[in-house]
């Protein structure tokens, strides 16, 4: 379990953090970068919240723990000697759930005539704004997987690459099931 007693230690004065493991890395790093948008996802899910209620809020509620637990699983990367513990991964059934989520929350959605823009009621514009931020953070994945001397669970960017679909159609259950959508034209402004 976590205990936190102290929040500043003065560890990372010179720029650098350590992972799960005890390893020290430049807050720079592409690993750090990963998890730390992973974590801003979180925080933008969180303002979304301020907005959601019932089932809805109930399934950001899960994800934001799901999120905790992929920023465990990105900060502790493979190695080649056993930890002292095991390591907190992402399993298949957290993305099995988000499917099941996804398909619940669009049964009641039509279908698109057009994409939708960023917008509508304030919380799909919050559930736009994590979906891009989930964007951002599956794309540092999928680039820090792409790397010889790193690796990242298969299931942690599955996880991510269905965050964004889910958030994407939460925004628009967030938005009447579609109904208060704001499409977009294209060309409307030539």
């Amino acid at each position: 379990m976590v205990k936190l007693n102290r929040i500043y230690t003065r560890t990372g004065d010179k720029g650098t953090t350590a992972l799960a493991d005890g390893q020290r890395r430049s807050k720079a790093d592409l690993r750090v970068e990963t998890y730390g948008t992973v974590d801003e996802t979180n925080a933008c899910i969180g303002m979304a919240r301020l907005h959601t209620q019932g089932a809805l809020d109930g399934m950001l509620g899960a994800i934001q723990n799901d999120l905790f637990d992929l920023g465990a699983d990105l900060a502790t990367p493979p190695t080649p000697e056993p930890l002292p513990y095991e390591p907190l991964r992402i399993v298949a059934s957290q993305v099995e759930r988000l499917e099941r989520d996804i398909d619940a929350l669009n049964a009641a959605i039509p279908p698109l005539k057009s994409f939708v823009l960023p917008g509508g009621s304030p919380a799909a514009a919050a559930l736009h704004l994590a979906r891009t931020v989930c964007r951002r953070a599956e794309r540092l994945a999928v680039s820090l997987a792409a790397r010889e001397d790193e690796t990242v669970s298969p299931e942690a960017l599955r996880y991510l690459n269905r965050l964004s679909d889910f958030l994407f159609v939460a925004s628009r259950a967030a938005n009447g099931d579609g109904a208060d959508d704001v499409l977009w034209v294209p060309g409307a402004n030539r």
